[in-house]
Formats: C-alpha cells, structure tokens, sequence
C-alpha cells in the first residue's frame, strides 16, 4: 500500500512538470520578451534624454544670440539718433 501511494505520489508529480513544461517555456518566453521590451525602452529613453540635451543646448545658443542682435540694433539706433543730433545742431547753427 506505502509502496502504490508513493508510486502514484511519483505519478501525480511527474505529471504535474509534464503538464507545466509548456507553460514554462512560455512563461520564460514572456520574461525574455519582457526583458527585450524592457532594453528597447531604456535605449530609447536614453536617445529622447540625449536628444532633450542637444535641444536645450541649440535654445541657449539662440537665446545668445538673439540677445546679442537685441544688443546689436540697441547701439545701431543710439549710434543713428546720435548722428540726427550732431546733424540738428549742426543745421540749426
């Protein structure tokens, strides 16, 4: 009697892997799926940080610039209204 019970003991565990088999195979399919979608997703935030960096760095540089054409026509019109006052004085005199 010890000797069947431990035999269908045997049985049903042998039977239960057998029947897990195919579900393990999925499972750890799942997982390697997983793991690859999981790579994809750190390349990809790691191009999207990259690219963040570089967009930030072209803004600053405009940014420079325009602030430096704003400079630019600041002392173009002050250089132009000074030249229309020596030329009023001038005339008037």
């Amino acid at each position: 009697m010890k000797k069947l019970a431990g035999l269908l003991g045997v049985l049903a565990m042998v039977s239960f892997v057998a029947a897990c088999g195919p579900d393990m195979q999925a499972i750890n399919a799942a997982g390697d799926k997983a793991e690859a979608d999981a790579t994809r997703a750190e390349a990809a935030a790691n191009s999207a940080e990259a690219s963040a960096n570089q967009a930030a760095a072209a803004s600053k540089q405009a940014e420079d610039a325009a602030s430096g054409a704003e400079d630019a026509a600041r002392r173009a019109e002050d250089a132009a209204q000074r030249l229309e006052a020596a030329f009023s004085t001038s005339v008037t005199k």
